[in-house]
């Protein structure tokens, strides 16, 4: 692996992802500004997005990439892909269950999050139901999570570098072509989430199939849950969202304490927030991509 050249490469698909993501924040400002139901689409879009970035991306990622890259180069195909089946199994019940129980609370996570959005009935209802349509985005995320660690095992770095501009060009199309059209454009945007994750899920599937590593699933939830793998994936995922909790939890914390201010602080919080995130995906989220599997 020539590191150079595979940290350019990612960080030019990164670099890609950043500027389409910037042209997404600048098409959102532009057409919705910084008022209550850009709060409201703020604060349900980081509730997903905060059980990514703890359970799905973060968290699974360091726990399921050690171990998959152990597999690959000492137990032979056979095992590893009985590990991607039990994994990706249990993963679908594990997200299944919490994308049911989350659609049910949504009044009280939104309420937990944001506590002075209850001050504005119309937009404390208007994030309810946005995260209701896109709480199902984290299903998606983990599946994307677990092909990009695999990818990722088998060198193939690009594919997943590339998913999150899917995203934004669902945002921007959405933000273009459909917000205008709709009678509360905002929720043209919730919905551009789903078709996101949709399709970031579905540019990876030809990769894992031309390596051989589709994931099969069972309906049996305890077949997954009894791999010696799983568990062992398990075991390291708790050490790994203690420590990418304390950046999501200030984070929560900061929006909670936005709610309490004028309608659009919370959406200038998260304007900041995606500025800031910049550099650090640049370069720090590339060469821990590309270096997770061999140093595994």
């Amino acid at each position: 692996m020539n590191l150079h050249k595979t940290l350019a490469a990612i960080s030019g698909m990164t670099m890609l992802s950043r500027i389409t993501g910037l042209a997404r924040e600048i098409l959102f400002a532009r057409a919705f500004g910084a008022s209550a139901y850009t709060d409201a689409f703020n604060i349900a879009f980081r509730i997903p997005n905060l059980l990514r970035r703890l359970f799905a991306e973060g968290a699974f990622s360091q726990a399921f990439v050690p171990i998959l890259a152990e597999y690959k180069n000492r137990r032979g195909p056979e095992e590893t892909k009985h590990l991607v089946d039990h994994v990706a199994t249990a993963l679908m019940w594990v997200m299944l269950i919490t994308c049911v129980a989350g659609i049910v609370a949504t009044p009280f996570v939104v309420y937990f999050i944001a506590t002075g959005l209850q001050y504005n009935p119309e937009a404390f209802q208007a994030s309810v139901l946005m995260t209701r349509i896109m709480f199902p985005y984290i299903g998606f995320m983990a599946f994307v999570a677990l092909a990009g660690g695999i990818l990722n095992t088998w060198k193939e770095f690009k594919i997943p570098a590339v998913t999150s501009v899917l995203l934004n060009v669902a945002f921007i199309v959405a933000s273009l072509f459909v917000a205008p059209f709709m009678e509360q454009p905002i929720y043209a945007m919730a919905f551009a989430v789903l078709v996101g994750g949709i399709l970031q899920v579905a540019i990876q599937v030809p990769a894992l199939i031309k390596i051989g590593m589709l994931p099969r699933l069972y309906w049996n939830p305890l077949l997954g849950l009894r791999d010696e793998g799983v568990k062992r994936v398990l075991k390291k995922m708790g050490p790994a969202v203690f420590a990418v909790s304390a950046a999501q939890i200030s984070l929560m914390i900061n929006t909670n304490i936005a709610s309490r201010l004028q309608h659009g602080s919370v959406s200038w919080l998260s304007y900041a927030d995606r500025l800031m995130e910049f550099p650090t995906a640049l370069l720090g989220v590339a060469l821990g991509t590309i270096l997770l599997p061999s140093l595994a």
